[in-house]
């Protein structure tokens, strides 16, 4: 009788060390190796005042002329500039055949002399603007402010939106294209 206590505590003490050993052997095992995954951050893409034209739906018009006028590397250069930017619509206004004509390659003087006269040296926001005051474009004519009731024109020209900041400048839209003398 005495052995088979004994032969029973051992077997018992024998099942519960393989009980507790598989139980830990499943805890020590290995895990699966836990991957990452590393998403680099898009480089920061220049938001110049070309490429605020360029993104914006109501300014293909704009965008076209200055690529035939050869003037998109200049003002996506250092700037910094202000862009008094005429909307499709406002192209769409002028008399018939009037875009066409200055996006043909003989006309590009003309149209560079359009597309300038929208252009200030400087990053002028509509804040900065006040009534009556004339600021020099990059064709070397004038443009006048004028600001009623808050609202701010170029030449008679509403600005629509203001103030699109840009790295190298800043965009206000206009309502219409404007006219050197």
């Amino acid at each position: 009788m005495k052995n088979f206590k004994i032969l029973s505590l051992v077997t018992l003490s024998a099942v519960t060390f393989f009980f507790v050993g598989c139980g830990n052997a499943a805890k020590e095992a290995p895990a699966e190796p836990v991957v990452e995954e590393v998403v680099e951050a898009p480089a920061e893409v220049p938001n110049t005042v070309v490429d605020i034209a360029v993104g914006s739906a109501d300014h293909t018009t704009l965008v076209a002329a200055v690529t035939a006028a050869g003037l998109v590397e200049t003002l996506s250069g250092a700037g910094p500039f202000t862009i008094f930017a005429p909307t499709n619509a406002a192209f769409a206004a002028l008399p018939a055949g009037t875009v066409d004509k200055l996006l043909l390659p003989e006309s590009k003087d003309a149209l560079t002399g359009i597309l300038t006269y929208h252009v200030v040296s400087g990053n002028v926001k509509a804040a900065d603007l006040t009534d009556g005051q004339v600021v020099k474009t990059l064709n070397g004519q004038d443009l006048t402010v004028s600001i009623k009731d808050g609202v701010v024109m170029i030449n008679g020209s509403k600005v629509v939106t203001a103030d699109l900041a840009g790295t190298n400048g800043v965009v206000h839209v206009i309502e219409s294209v404007l006219m050197p003398k």
